[in-house]
């Protein structure tokens, strides 16, 4: 039965092929940048390294990954992995990649933030040096704004950074929210056991992005809570004053999701409620919908108004 699907099984991944060849030199660059970030490579991050290799070891006689692996290999085969060594597997990654046009600008650099994260979890240890690259990456991609997880990043990384201190709390939050865009099975030292306490203790679901510019032509908005400062039907004669649109519930059409202020169940990071639940699933489905705390909203009107 296996080698009667066989032919069906190699049809079908000679067209998935480019998709899986891209996406996996990507998420490589951004795994040897997470974890060269902090000019610290440990031994657990030489372990990681390899077992993804191990798990991409399909790809091991495609150009560019015929050079590629044989390279990390031959990297981490003294049970070093020089600076100089990660920056030559990056330059080779960044050299394959640049001339690709598989994917957009947008879907190769969410790709390449995928294993980012990868890299700077991969001891299992985010530290400092390591979120404040983070943060700096984040900074200057800012085109990807509306485009999720980076919203979501973006936004958790300005609340714990605000005070200029890192707790242990915060540093968990983080990691528990990062590590939902980590395949394990492709790690070495993670744990999907630990992974899945930590999420636990310290959920993460909606996040409001941190937002400075709204697009009010033509565009969609909802609202969800209560506002302490006007009636849903004010903030919606408002909205259309300034030529948006009113939709009481989140549709495929919502370009932005309100949050009210007031009574809402929301602490420091995240908050909750059915029509966040619905924004955060089509953002996740690929939807530019942006969440804003009320308290950002009311800013930008009135520097309009």
């Amino acid at each position: 039965m296996k080698n009667k699907d066989l032919p069906e099984v190699t049809q079908y991944r000679q067209f998935t092929a480019p998709a899986e060849l891209n996406k996996a030199i990507n998420e490589l660059k951004g795994i040897v940048a997470g974890i060269n970030c902090d000019n610290k490579i440990n031994e657990d991050e030489i372990h990681e390294l390899s077992h993804w290799c191990l798990c991409h070891a399909n790809l091991q006689n495609k150009h560019p990954f015929n050079e590629l692996i044989p390279m990390i290999e031959e990297a981490y085969s003294d049970g070093i992995l020089e600076a100089s060594e990660a920056a030559d597997i990056l330059w080779l990654c960044n050299n394959f990649s640049s001339d690709s046009s598989f994917y957009d600008s947008v879907t190769s650099n969410i790709q390449f933030l995928t294993g980012l994260i990868h890299g700077i979890m991969a001891d299992g240890i985010i530290n400092d040096d390591e979120i404040y690259q983070l943060k700096n990456w984040i900074k200057h991609h800012d085109f990807l704004a509306g485009t999720y997880p980076f919203d979501e990043i973006d936004s958790l990384l300005i609340s714990i950074l605000d005070d200029g201190i890192i707790t242990d709390d915060e540093r968990n939050v983080l990691t528990a929210f990062l590590s939902n865009f980590i395949d394990v099975k492709e790690s070495y030292n993670l744990s999907s056991y630990d992974l899945d306490e930590l999420k636990n203790k310290y959920s993460v679901d909606g996040i409001c992005a941190i937002c400075q510019e709204i697009d009010f032509d033509g565009t969609t908005f909802c609202f969800t809570g209560q506002s302490k400062r006007a009636k849903r039907k004010e903030i919606a004669e408002i909205i259309e004053s300034l030529g948006g649109k009113f939709n009481n519930n989140v549709t495929k059409k919502t370009r932005y999701l309100i949050v009210g202020n007031d009574g809402n169940p929301c602490w420091a990071f995240s908050c909750y409620g059915r029509k966040i639940e619905e924004a955060v699933n089509r953002r996740k489905n690929g939807q530019t919908l942006t969440i804003v705390n009320e308290i950002d909203f009311w800013d930008i009107i009135d520097d309009l108004v």
